[in-house]
């Protein structure tokens, strides 16, 4: 892509409809493309991937020109293999406080990011699930996993975050956000 920045990136798709591509790798990164079209009146072709590595590829090669990707490609955007115009969270990361947000462009619908939790079946016990959570607490204040996790572009929740309680309410708040989002964008599910 000739753009350096995202407003270019945007001011080029504007000035060239369905002239380029995007990988599509997973149904949050459908969404976030979609809903990066939606708010910047652009149009590009959508093209499904099963996996990062085909996607990446092609990616590379030129064969497709954008990627709602994953931070553990932050090496290929330092080493200048790929370019990063935005990342999709509410604040910079604190491992790449060089790339600026959407919401910095005044991209505020396309702020999605993910996260990671630990489950067990319904059924079971509450002192159970205390110990996997004491267990998960104590893995994510290891300096090392801490370190490994920056490493791959994970920040890990603050620590009175890490309950499943807190759990519970970010899983039910993103139910909440993204299903009527989902719906009135008329996105499906795909096999």
């Amino acid at each position: 892509m000739p753009a350096n920045d995202l407003r270019e990136l945007i001011a080029w798709l504007k000035a060239n409809p369905n002239r380029a591509s995007a990988g599509i790798t997973t149904s949050g990164f459908r969404l976030l493309t979609v809903l990066f079209q939606r708010d910047t009146g652009t149009q590009f072709t959508l093209v499904p991937y099963r996996g990062t590595p085909s996607v990446m590829q092609d990616l590379w090669a030129g064969r497709i020109d954008l990627w709602f990707g994953s931070p553990d490609n932050l090496p290929l955007v330092r080493s200048g293999s790929i370019k990063a115009y935005a990342v999709t969270g509410d604040l910079r990361m604190m491992i790449a406080p060089d790339i600026p947000t959407f919401a910095e462009f005044g991209l505020l619908g396309v702020s999605l990011y993910g996260w990671a939790g630990l489950f067990a079946p319904k059924a079971t016990p509450k002192d159970v699930i205390a110990k996997l959570n004491a267990a998960g607490v104590d893995a994510l204040a290891d300096p090392g996993v801490q370190s490994r996790l920056f490493e791959i572009g994970t920040e890990p929740y603050p620590r009175d975050q890490q309950t499943p309680e807190a759990l519970h309410s970010l899983q039910r708040a993103f139910a909440e956000k993204w299903l009527p989002i989902i719906k009135d964008l008329g996105i499906k599910a795909q096999p």
